[in-house]
C-alpha cells in the first residue's frame, strides 16, 4: 500500500471483522436468559407468599373454630356424639298367616257360541257386550231349506204308515185262513216279515222327520250360560258353515274365579286347614299389589305339583257383583291360612340381618342401644311377628341404623320420641340440644362462631 494512502496500515489491521465482532454477539445472547432467571425469582416469591397467607389464614380459622367449639360443648366431629335414631315398641297383637301367589282371572265358563248346521245368517239378536240369561236367542239362520225337507220326510212317513197298516191287515187275514187250513202255514209267515218291514221303514222315516226338527230348531241360536256376549265375530248375511264358523264368545262373570299358584312348601299347611273344613279367606289385589279389588274363598286345590316351576295351583272363587275382576286380568292373590294370636309384633324396618342372623337395635336406657338377636316368625310386609328375644313394651331402632354398633349412645329424635311407647319429654329436645343463653353467646361472638354452631348442628342431625 502507498505511503502517500490516508488509511495507514496500523489502522486498518485495528478494524478486522473476526476480532470486533465476537463481543458483541456475546452480550445479545445473555439478555433472553437474564430475563427468564429473573421471571423464576419473582415466581418463587409469588408462591412462598402465597403459601405463608393461607397459612396464617387457616391458623385464624382454626382458633376461632376451636374457641367457639370450647364454648357450646366439645369438639366438631368428635367419635363421642351420640347418633339421631327414631324408634318403635314393640307391641302385641294378632298376625294373619297370609300365603301370597300370581293369578289369572278365570272365567268358570268360557263358549265360543257356533252354528251346528249350514245355512245363511238372516239375523243377529244381540248387542257387543250386552249381558244374557241362557236361552236368550243370539242369532238367526235361514231355516227354509230344513223346513221344506220336513215336509218331505212328513210325505213319506205317512205313506209308509198306509203300507205298514195295509201289510198289518192282510196278517190278519192270513192268520184267520191257516186257522181254517185255507191258507199255507209259508204265506202267514211271508207276510208277517212284511209287517216288520214295513214297520222298519216307518221308523227310518219318523228318525228323518225328528231329524229336521232338530235343525230347524238349531236354526235358532241361544246363550248356552249366563253371561256376557263379546264382540261378533260374523255379519248379517254370512253363509255359516256347521261346526267351523264362530258367532260370539259368551264369558260367565257371575261367579267367577282366580287361579294362582303357591309354591309346594306352602301345600301341607293349606291341606290341614281344607281338611279340616276351614272356610279359608282369598283377596285379590291389582298389579302393583296396592289396591284390594275383591274378596272371595278358596274353592279347591289342583290334584298335582307342577315339576317345572315346582308350585301347585289353588281356584278361589269371588262374587264379582260389582264386575271389578275381569276375565283373564293378572292379580296378586293373599290366601289367608290362619291367625297367630296374642303375637308379639315389631316393625320390618327395625330387623336387621347379618352374621348373628335377624337382630335389632334395642334401647338400653335412654342415651345407649346394645344388639339384640332375636327369632321372627310371620310377616305382613309392616310387621314382624317375634317369637324370641323381645318383649312387649321393649324399645327398638328403626331409623337411623346404618352407623350404630353395641353400645353406641343415641339420642331420640323429636317425632320419634312423640310415637315411643314411653312418651318421656326429656327426651323430645335431645341430650346435645343448646340452651338459650348459648345460643346468645354465639351471636354476640360473631360470624366464625356461628359458621361452626352451624356445623356442628348439621353433624348433630
Amino acid at each position: 500500500m502507498n505511503e502517500s494512502s490516508p488509511i495507514r496500515t496500523e489502522t486498518a489491521r485495528a478494524y478486522e471483522p473476526g476480532p470486533i465482532q465476537a463481543p458483541v454477539r456475546t452480550r445479545r445472547r445473555a439478555r433472553p436468559i437474564r430475563w427468564l432467571v429473573a421471571l423464576v425469582i419473582l415466581a418463587g416469591l409469588g408462591a412462598v407468599g402465597h403459601r405463608w397467607y393461607d397459612a396464617r389464614t387457616a391458623t385464624g380459622t382454626e382458633q376461632a373454630s376451636g374457641a367457639a367449639g370450647g364454648r357450646h360443648g366439645g369438639k366438631r366431629g368428635s367419635p363421642d356424639m351420640p347418633q339421631a335414631v327414631g324408634i318403635a315398641a314393640v307391641t302385641t297383637g294378632d298376625m294373619p298367616v297370609v300365603l301370597q301367589g300370581l293369578g289369572t282371572v278365570t272365567p268358570l265358563a268360557t263358549v265360543t257360541v257356533k252354528s251346528q248346521i249350514s245355512g245363511y245368517l238372516t239375523e243377529v239378536k244381540f248387542r257387543e257386550g250386552q249381558m244374557v240369561k241362557a236361552g236368550d236367542p243370539l242369532a238367526q239362520i235361514d231355516s227354509r231349506p230344513y223346513e221344506a225337507l220336513l215336509a218331505q220326510y212328513q210325505g213319506q212317513l205317512a205313506r209308509d204308515q198306509a203300507v205298514l197298516q195295509n201289510s198289518k191287515l192282510d196278517l190278519q187275514r192270513y192268520q184267520t185262513l191257516n186257522r181254517q187250513d185255507s191258507i199255507s202255514k209259508q204265506n202267514v209267515d211271508t207276510q208277517a216279515a212284511l209287517v216288520k218291514q214295513n214297520e222298519g221303514t216307518v221308523a227310518a222315516d219318523q228318525a228323518l222327520v225328528d231329524q229336521q226338527k232338530l235343525n230347524i230348531a238349531y236354526t235358532h241360536i241361544t246363550s248356552p250360560v249366563d253371561g256376557r256376549v263379546g264382540l261378533r265375530q260374523v255379519d248379517q248375511g254370512n253363509y255359516i258353515s256347521a261346526a267351523s264358523t264362530a258367532i260370539v264368545v259368551v264369558t260367565q262373570l257371575h261367579p267367577i274365579s282366580v287361579v294362582f299358584t303357591l309354591p309346594e312348601d306352602d301345600v301341607a299347611r293349606v291341606m290341614r286347614r281344607v281338611r279340616s273344613g276351614a272356610s279359608l279367606t282369598v283377596r285379590a289385589y291389582d298389579r302393583g299389589d296396592a289396591h284390594e279389588i275383591a274378596t272371595g274363598r278358596l274353592d279347591t286345590v289342583d290334584n298335582q305339583i307342577d315339576t317345572t316351576t315346582g308350585t301347585v295351583k289353588l281356584r278361589a272363587l269371588f262374587d264379582n257383583g260389582d264386575e271389578e275382576l275381569f276375565p283373564n286380568q293378572f292379580v296378586n292373590a293373599r290366601l289367608t291360612v290362619d291367625t297367630v294370636r296374642g303375637a308379639t309384633l315389631v316393625p320390618n324396618g327395625g330387623i336387621l340381618h347379618g352374621s348373628p342372623g335377624a337382630y335389632v337395635y334395642l334401647m338400653d336406657g335412654d342415651g345407649k342401644v346394645v344388639v339384640r338377636p332375636i327369632k321372627t316368625g310371620e310377616t305382613d310386609g309392616n310387621a314382624t311377628v317375634v317369637v324370641s328375644g323381645l318383649n312387649p313394651g321393649d324399645r327398638v331402632v328403626t331409623d337411623g341404623t346404618d352407623r350404630l354398633k353395641d353400645g353406641a349412645k343415641v339420642r331420640i329424635t323429636e317425632g320419634a320420641q312423640a310415637s315411643a311407647a314411653d312418651g318421656k319429654e326429656a327426651l323430645a329436645a335431645g341430650p346435645q340440644a343448646p340452651s338459650a343463653d348459648a345460643a346468645k353467646e354465639a351471636a354476640a361472638e360473631g360470624a366464625p362462631q356461628q359458621q361452626g354452631g352451624r356445623r356442628r348442628h348439621r353433624q348433630g342431625q
